[in-house]
C-alpha cells in the first residue's frame, strides 16, 4: 500500500502567507489615513506655538508698531523718544523669540525658514540706521520692515502642515488674516508719509496700490476657508461704518492724481486706519487663539483611531507570526531532512562509488548505495526524495556504464600494447643479431639508428600499459647503478647526443624501480630537448640528500609562467585521473603515474639559464648501496 500523500506545498504556503499579507494590507489601509506621525504632528504644534509662533507673532505686533512709529518719526521729525522706547520692547521681543527657537527642535523645512527669518532680524539695526540717518526714503523703512514680516510668515506656513486638511485650511486661513493685518500695518505708515508730502507720487500711488489690492484678495481667499465660528467677527468688521471709512480711504488714494494735492477728507485717514487697526488686531488675537484650541482635540482624537487600530494590527500580526513559524518549522525540518539526505549522497556515498569503480568495475551492492529515505509529510517533498532516488540510480547507472567502457578502453591499450611490445623486443634481438654481424660502417650507422628508434616506440608502447594502471614487462632484478639508468633514458630519446650526463654519486637503483625510473626520467628529458633551441644542452646533475637523491633535468629553453608551472606541479603531485582530451601533455601524466606509484616526488622550476628544472626525488628505499653525504 503507497504511503498516504501529504499536503501540497502550495497550500502549505498559501496558509503562511495569507496571514500575515491579511494583517499588513489591513495596517496598512489604517495606516494610509491614520498615523502615528499625524497625531505626533499635532501634538507637536502646540509646542510650536508656544515656542515659535507666539513669540514671533509677538516680533510682527513690535516691528508692525515700531514701522509706525518710525514713518512718524521721519515726517514730522517728532516722537524720538517714543520710538526709541518701541525699538525698546522690540529688542525685547526679538531676544525672547531666538531663547525659545533656540530650545526647540524644528524639521529640516523649518530650520530652513527659521534661519531665513533669522537674516532678516539680523538686517534690524540697518533699518533703524536709516531711519536715524539724514532724509532717507520712507519707502525703503517700510519695505525693510515688511521682509522681517514676509519671513515670519513664510515659516507659518512651513508650521501649519497639518495632517487633518480641514484643520490645515483653517490655520492657512488664519495665517493669510495675519499677512492681511501686516499690509493694513503697511497701508497706515504711507498715509502717514502721503499726509507729510502732501500729495501723491506715482510710485507711492504705485505701493499702496499693490498693497490694497493684496490686502482685499487676502481677505476675501481667507474667509471663504474659515468656519463660521471664525469668521463672524471678521464678517462684522467688514459690514462695519469704520470699514466702509477705510475702503474709502483707499480708494481716494489709488485713484489720485500723481501731481494733484490730497483732498479735505484725507485728515480722517490716519483716524479710519486707527479704528480698523484696533478691531483688526483683537478679530487676529481671538482667530488665532480658536485655531490653538483645536489642535489637541484633533491629535487625541487620530492617536485615539490609531491605538485601536494598532491593537487589532498587533493582535494580527501576533497570530501571522506563530502561524508562520509553525509552518516554517515543520518545512524547515523536511527540507534540512532532504538537504541532508542530498548531501550525504552526493559527497560522500557517490564518490566512494565512483572511487571504487575506477579498480573495480563490479555493480554497487545494497549497502553501497541504500535507497534514499527523508521523513516528510508534504507530498512534493516526498517527490523529490524519489526523483533523488531515479536520479541515484541514472548517475550509478551512467558511472558503471562510463567505467566499464575505461576498463575495457584500458584493455584495449594494455593488449596492443603487449603485442606492440613484444614485437619490438623481439625487433631488438633481431636488430642486436644484425649489429655482430654487419661489417661496413654504414650499414652499422643505419641499424644503431633503427635500434634507437624502436627502443623509443618500446617506451610509448609501455607508456600506454602504464596509463592502464599496469606494469611494463620488463624489470630487474639486481640493482642497477644510477648512472647506467640515467644513461639508458638518455638512450630512448631521439636528440640524446644534447644531453649530457653528468658524473652521478656511486649509487645504484634497487632491480623493482628501474624499468619505472628510466621511463620516467625518459620522458622528462624528451621533454626538455623539444621545447628547447636545438642548438643547446640538456644537462642532468645527481645530488645525495639526506632523504635519498635528486636528479635535475635542466634545458635552456624559453621556460613558462607562474600560472603555469603552478597547475603543472599540481598535477604532477595530485596523479589526476587521465583525460583524452588532454593527449597533448601525454607525458605528464605517464610522469605522475610513475611517480605515485614509486613515492617519487617530481617539481618544476624555473632555471636560471632560462628554461626549466625538473627535480626528480628518489627516495632512500628504492636505493641501493646509499653512501652517507658529506
Amino acid at each position: 500500500m503507497p504511503p498516504k500523500r501529504g499536503r501540497p506545498i502550495a497550500i502549505k504556503l498559501l496558509i503562511l502567507l495569507i496571514v500575515p499579507l491579511t494583517s499588513l494590507v489591513g495596517l496598512w489601509a489604517f495606516a494610509a489615513t491614520l498615523t502615528g506621525g499625524d497625531g505626533l504632528r499635532l501634538l507637536e504644534i502646540n509646542e510650536l506655538v508656544t515656542n515659535l509662533a507666539d513669540p514671533s507673532e509677538q516680533i510682527n505686533v513690535e516691528l508692525q508698531s515700531e514701522r509706525l512709529a518710525s514713518v512718524e518719526f521721519l515726517v514730522t521729525k517728532r516722537g524720538a523718544d517714543q520710538l526709541a522706547m518701541q525699538r525698546t520692547r522690540t529688542n525685547e521681543a526679538v531676544a525672547d523669540f531666538r531663547r525659545r527657537a533656540g530650545e526647540q527642535n524644528v524639521s529640516s523645512g523649518m530650520a530652513n525658514q527659521l534661519r531665513a527669518l533669522y537674516d532678516r532680524l539680523d538686517q534690524l539695526p540697518e533699518i533703524r540706521r536709516q531711519v536715524d540717518g539724514s532724509n532717507p526714503a520712507p519707502l525703503d523703512v517700510i519695505d525693510g520692515y515688511s521682509q522681517i514680516a514676509d519671513a515670519s510668515f513664510r515659516m507659518y506656513d512651513a508650521m501649519i502642515l497639518m495632517p487633518d486638511m480641514t484643520l490645515y485650511r483653517q490655520a492657512r486661513a488664519v495665517t493669510m488674516l495675519g499677512e492681511a493685518k501686516d499690509l493694513l500695518s503697511r497701508e497706515r505708515a504711507l498715509i502717514i508719509v502721503l499726509l507729510g508730502r502732501g500729495k501723491v507720487t506715482t510710485l507711492e500711488r504705485r505701493e499702496f496700490t499693490g498693497m490694497v489690492a493684496t490686502r482685499r484678495l487676502l481677505y476675501t481667499q481667507a474667509l471663504s476657508h474659515l468656519d463660521p465660528g471664525l469668521r463672524g467677527p471678521y464678517e462684522q468688521l467688514i459690514s462695519s461704518p469704520a470699514y466702509r471709512e477705510f475702503l474709502e480711504a483707499e480708494d481716494a488714494i489709488t485713484g489720485q492724481a500723481t501731481k494733484n494735492g490730497l483732498p479735505a477728507a484725507a485728515a480722517t485717514w490716519p483716524i479710519d486706519a486707527s479704528n480698523v487697526w484696533t478691531v483688526v488686531e483683537r478679530d487676529q488675537l481671538q482667530a488665532v487663539r480658536g485655531i490653538t484650541q483645536r489642535v489637541t482635540p484633533t491629535a487625541v482624537n487620530v492617536l485615539i483611531k490609531i491605538g485601536v487600530a494598532g491593537g487589532l494590527g498587533l493582535i494580527a500580526v501576533l497570530a501571522s507570526v506563530l502561524l508562520s513559524l509553525r509552518f516554517r518549522g515543520r518545512l524547515v525540518r523536511e527540507l534540512a531532512g532532504l538537504r541532508d539526505a542530498a548531501t550525504d549522497l552526493a559527497e560522500v556515498r557517490l564518490v566512494a562509488l565512483v572511487k571504487r569503480l575506477r579498480t573495480d568495475v563490479g555493480p554497487p551492492t545494497p549497502d553501497e548505495l541504500p535507497t534514499l529515505e527523508v521523513k516528510a509529510e508534504t507530498s512534493e517533498v516526498r517527490d523529490i526524495v524519489q526523483a533523488f532516488n531515479n536520479v541515484q540510480s541514472t548517475a550509478v547507472a551512467t558511472a558503471l556504464s562510463q567505467a566499464r567502457l575505461r576498463h575495457g578502453v584500458s584493455q584495449v591499450f594494455v593488449n596492443l600494447a603487449r603485442r606492440n611490445q613484444t614485437l619490438l623486443h623481439r625487433q631488438l634481438l633481431q636488430l642486436d643479431s644484425m649489429e655482430r654481424g654487419a661489417e661496413e660502417p654504414e650499414t652499422l650507422e643505419d641499424l644503431f639508428k633503427l635500434d634507437h628508434l624502436t627502443t623509443r616506440m618500446r617506451r610509448h608502447a609501455e607508456s600506454l600499459i602504464i596509463l592502464s594502471d599496469q606494469a611494463p614487462g620488463r624489470g630487474w632484478r639486481n640493482p642497477v647503478p644510477i648512472h647506467d639508468v640515467l644513461r639508458a633514458a638518455v638512450a630512448e630519446v631521439e636528440e640524446y647526443p644534447r644531453v649530457e650526463v653528468l658524473q652521478p654519486p656511486p649509487v645504484s637503483l634497487v632491480g623493482a624501480a628501474v624499468t619505472d625510473v628510466a621511463h620516467l626520467m625518459a620522458e622528462l628529458i624528451e621533454n626538455a630537448t623539444l621545447f628547447s633551441p636545438p642548438q643547446t644542452r640538456v644537462d642532468l646533475r645527481t645530488t645525495i640528500t639526506p632523504h635519498g637523491v635528486n636528479v635535475e633535468i635542466e634545458d635552456r629553453g624559453l621556460g613558462l609562467t607562474r600560472e603555469e608551472l603552478d597547475e603543472l606541479n599540481t598535477r604532477l603531485a595530485e596523479m589526476p585521473e587521465f583525460d583524452l582530451a588532454q593527449s597533448d601533455r601525454l607525458g605528464l601524466f605517464v610522469v605522475a603515474r610513475l611517480a605515485a606509484r614509486n613515492r617519487i616526488k617530481v617539481a618544476l622550476g624555473a632555471s636560471p639559464y632560462g628554461g626549466l628544472t625538473a627535480i626528480v626525488s628518489l627516495p632512500a628505499d628504492l636505493l641501493a648501496d646509499l653512501p652517507v653525504p658529506a
